[in-house]
């Protein structure tokens, strides 16, 4: 009887002695990176984070790398194989309008491999401790309004593959020392507010797509790397020559419009052997080189409107095969539109704009059949165009401004 009782007593005090411990649970994912998506989450007014968005579905009483169903949605974990804790590998947030700052504490997630906070209303600067996240292949931050330069550090993420800061308000140079990302296949900052020279690339020898459109960027160009497949460099400052892209062997898309290039559009741009689509519209380009233009290309759009090229319509585009787009709007070519354009017009020419030329005398006989699927315009120019063909549609210049265009050929 003694022995029972003292057992019973005993088993009272172990029950009254846990009733006083708190209950330890055992963390799935590790502390301080728990504390990161705190903090990131404290850095967005909370009344721009909506009800059923990614931040609202982040509760904090469970854990974010053992939550399931609806809980922390846009995160991903490592998955360990021993008893060690989850660590953060990627946040993906939704668009949903979070107005906030990413809070620097981020460069503790020293295994996160991928950060996608598009289109958003992130403001401030990017914080230097995103340098910190040694294993990050992409970096995606386009749609924001971040302010400031790119952090210097960010060349010592050396797995970056993907860096977009499209659409933000960035400004100051773009760092030389980009070209040391190995790694790096996708760099786009276009429509911010860099300046300077665009430095040489060539040491991202894996680099297939740069977008650097809408900034502030002047002066010639620079060496590329031959990886390029898509170049893009409209509406900034640059200036000279085009020659510099003839070793681009495996660009496909060229957009360098409204720059401020000058001389000649090169046969070796026009005949790069994997290009699809060329556009150097609003430059100063004064000639199109024809000299040794070869059918065997893949181009098939290619736009010089609003340049200052004359003479003669360069008959051997018709020689491109591929070729069903042309746009040499908006120059200052004179004389007659070939018979060979007009055959083209019937077969594979899909779209043609020659308005806001000095072009004169009557249409290949194509022109005045009824082609409706083409598009295009040949308004303002000083031809015998009926206005019954809808490609002259919108009238041709008055005879004062057609004075003496004969006498040019």
């Amino acid at each position: 009887m003694h022995s029972i009782f003292h057992s019973c007593f005993h088993c009272i005090i172990l029950i009254a002695f846990a009733a006083l411990v708190p209950t330890i649970v055992h963390s799935a994912t590790l502390a301080t990176d728990t504390q990161v998506l705190r903090l990131l989450k404290r850095s967005i007014d909370p009344n721009t984070i909506p009800r059923s968005s990614f931040l609202d579905s982040w509760d904090f009483k469970l854990d974010p790398c053992e939550s399931s169903g609806g809980q922390f949605l846009g995160i991903l974990c490592s998955i360990p194989s021993d008893n060690s804790t989850s660590r953060i590998t990627a946040i993906y947030l939704d668009s949903s309008g979070y107005d906030g700052f990413l809070t620097p504490s981020i460069g503790n997630l020293t295994e996160l491999t991928t950060l996608d906070l598009s289109r958003n209303n992130f403001r401030g600067p990017i914080p230097d401790t995103i340098t910190d996240l040694r294993k990050l292949t992409t970096l995606y931050l386009p749609g924001n309004f971040f302010t400031g330069n790119i952090p210097v550090g960010i060349t010592r993420l050396k797995k970056l593959q993907t860096l977009d800061l499209s659409h933000n308000s960035l400004s100051g140079i773009i760092p030389a020392q980009l070209s040391g990302l190995r790694s790096l296949t996708a760099l786009r900052l276009s429509h911010n507010a860099f300046s300077g020279k665009i430095p040489s690339l060539t040491g991202a020898w894996q680099l297939h797509t740069l977008d650097l459109d809408s900034n502030q960027l002047y002066g010639n160009l620079p060496k590329f790397p031959t990886s390029l497949r898509t170049l893009s460099l409209s509406h900034n400052l640059l200036s000279g020559h085009l020659s510099s892209l003839r070793n681009l062997v495996n660009l496909k898309s060229l957009d360098l419009s409204s720059n401020r290039f000058t001389g000649a559009i090169s046969h070796e741009v026009l005949t790069l052997p994997q290009v699809v689509s060329i556009d150097v519209s609003v430059n100063r380009l004064t000639a199109i080189e024809m000299t040794t233009l070869s059918g065997d290309t893949h181009l098939q759009e290619l736009d010089v409107q609003g340049n200052l090229l004359r003479g003669h319509l360069p008959i051997n585009l018709v020689s491109l095969r591929n070729l069903t787009s042309v746009n040499l709007a908006r120059n200052q070519l004179s004389g007659h539109i070939p018979k060979e354009y007009g055959a083209k017009l019937g077969s594979s020419w899909r779209s043609l704009f020659l308005d806001h030329n000095f072009l004169w005398g009557n249409l290949p006989p194509e022109f005045s059949s009824s082609i409706t699927r083409i598009r295009g315009s040949l308004a303002k120019n000083c031809l015998s165009c009926p206005e019954t063909i809808r490609l002259c549609h919108g009238g041709q210049r008055p005879a004062s401004e057609c004075v003496g265009q004969n006498d040019r050929e």
